[in-house]
């Protein structure tokens, strides 16, 4: 109280407002003064006035540009750069999503560990994306992968009097370089985030490190290259719009080579051999994980038009929302058949999944198509989250290798079967819908190949790791949580939880 009505206070307040007084009136004295309306000319000289004066009095000021003429094309190049950095902000967002999903999937004593993992997925992504993986994927080269333009560097070469650029392979977009690069950045980035969720509580934080830079420098660019660099698969009528193998099976198939290299968890299976459940501390996060997945996926698939198509990315969306919602309720259904409960891990991961699945035609299927292309990958997830747990007994604490590379390959396949393509710089028609079985099998020497090269360089980087630089921590920093043990830090500080397996 005495604060209150100390002298010094009431001084001080009383030259705060008499500044700004004077600041006010200073500005009001600024202000230019209303125009004052011309004297009405004499009716003589306003008869004698020529008409264009009339006629240049009325005509209104001319519009800001902000660099480009309404009338030129550069305003299609502007709106077409604007939209695509737009949907590239939506997907790198998409990492918050992942680290949500497995942080809360996971048990709290690796919940620093797995955001440490997610952000450096893309840190390094981004050096090693930009330095050799960028180059790798999209620079013209051979049939299996590029052979230029490693940091960004663009070149030209003249072919029948025009200039070509080494990265002609983008050339159908009309955005700047930058642009291009950045859009494909967050995608790779996204391919190794899918591993961190599958080999999460058990892998040495510096060997993750290591397989995500070769995960992002050579492995994502080089299957990339044979999809979307105009490599061998593209030239062979294999589609894939925005990466349901390109980008999530093969997130996928490399995890699953590093679970099982890497072992389960300790007392994730019974003497026994029997699986033992291994509940994730907080459901809450992996929902709010999965909205900011579903938000980010809107960039993700109408984005990859590159271009401000608004016919396209409004159909688009509406396909890829309609497969999301499908695959959650299918999921949730299957898991109240099987498990006799409306099981909340299963419904989420089922969004995901009918998402990933109609990651690959959603921009040559139709609503009715999207809707069954979801519902069936929501299906397929829990059946396929039991089968890996129970039967092949890799230990996926959330579920990755089901969602992206299950329900990636499905989709994948599903272009075969519901594409309404013309096959005119689009997919084949598809199976269901009067075409033939062409492009379905293309579409399984695709996910074949790329299934093939991931489990092979898998093996080569995780096994190299493994009797290297080590894959695995120890039991007891295992036991105590990778936290403190790699980290020095607690995502919790001062909580206490109910006791955990292991």
């Amino acid at each position: 109280m005495s604060t209150l009505l100390s002298p010094r206070l009431w001084a001080a307040l009383a030259v705060v407002m008499l500044t700004i007084s004077a600041a006010t009136v200073l500005y009001a004295q600024e202000e230019p003064p209303a125009e004052t309306p011309p004297a009405e000319a004499p009716a003589e000289a306003s008869a004698e006035a020529p008409a264009e004066s009339t006629v240049a009095a009325e005509t209104p000021p001319a519009e800001p540009t902000f660099g480009f003429n309404k009338d030129d094309a550069s305003l299609s190049v502007a709106l077409d750069t604007v939209w695509v950095m737009i949907a590239g902000f939506l997907v790198m967002w998409m990492q918050a999503g992942f680290a949500l999903v497995e942080i809360g999937l996971t048990r709290a004593k690796n919940a620093v560990n797995i955001l440490m993992k997610n952000l450096l997925d893309y840190c390094f992504g981004s050096f090693a994306f930009w330095a050799v993986g960028f180059g790798l994927m999209f620079s013209t080269g051979n049939a299996f992968m590029g052979d230029s333009g490693f940091f960004l560097k663009e070149t030209f070469e003249t072919v029948d009097g025009a200039e070509v650029s080494n990265f002609a392979s983008l050339s159908w977009t009309s955005v700047p370089l930058d642009a291009k690069f950045f859009f494909q950045l967050v995608f790779a980035a996204t391919a190794a985030t899918i591993v961190s969720g599958a080999m999460a509580e058990r892998t040495k934080f510096a060997s993750y490190m290591l397989y995500s830079i070769i995960i992002s420098t050579i492995i994502y660019p080089i299957s990339g290259h044979w999809i979307w660099g105009g490599g061998w698969l593209a030239a062979r009528g294999f589609w894939d719009f925005a990466g349901s193998t390109v980008v999530h099976s093969v997130g996928a198939w490399l995890a699953l080579v590093g679970a099982f290299v890497l072992g389960p968890r300790a007392g994730k299976y019974g003497a026994d051999g029997k699986a033992r459940a291994i509940p994730g501390h907080n459901l809450v996060l992996v929902g709010l994980g999965v909205f900011i997945l579903w938000l980010g996926w809107f960039g993700f698939n109408p984005g990859s038009t590159m271009a401000a198509d608004a016919a396209s990315i409004a159909k688009i969306t509406i396909v890829t929302n309609i497969a999301g919602a499908a695959g959650a309720v299918a999921a949730l259904c299957t898991a109240k058949v099987m498990f006799k409960k409306w099981e909340g891990t299963m419904a989420l991961n089922g969004a995901l999944a009918g998402l990933v699945s109609i990651t690959a035609p959603c921009a040559w299927v139709s609503m009715p198509s999207a809707a069954i292309i979801g519902a069936i990958g929501g299906v397929l997830v829990v059946l396929s989250v039991v089968f890996i747990d129970h039967v092949l007994k890799i230990d996926d604490p959330v579920g990755a290798v089901s969602v992206h590379g299950v329900c990636g390959s499905w989709g994948t396949l599903s272009l075969g079967l519901f594409s309404a393509g013309t096959g005119e710089a689009s997919p084949l028609p598809g199976l269901f819908m009067g075409g033939g079985a062409e492009q379905l099998v293309n579409q399984a020497i695709g996910v074949g190949a790329v299934f093939g090269w991931c489990i092979v360089t898998g093996a080569i980087c995780f096994y190299g790791l493994k009797y290297t630089v080590g894959l695995r921590v120890s039991p007891e920093e295992e036991a105590e949580g990778l936290d403190y043990g790699e980290h020095g830090n607690e995502a919790y500080h001062g909580f206490q939880f109910h006791s955990e397996v292991a």
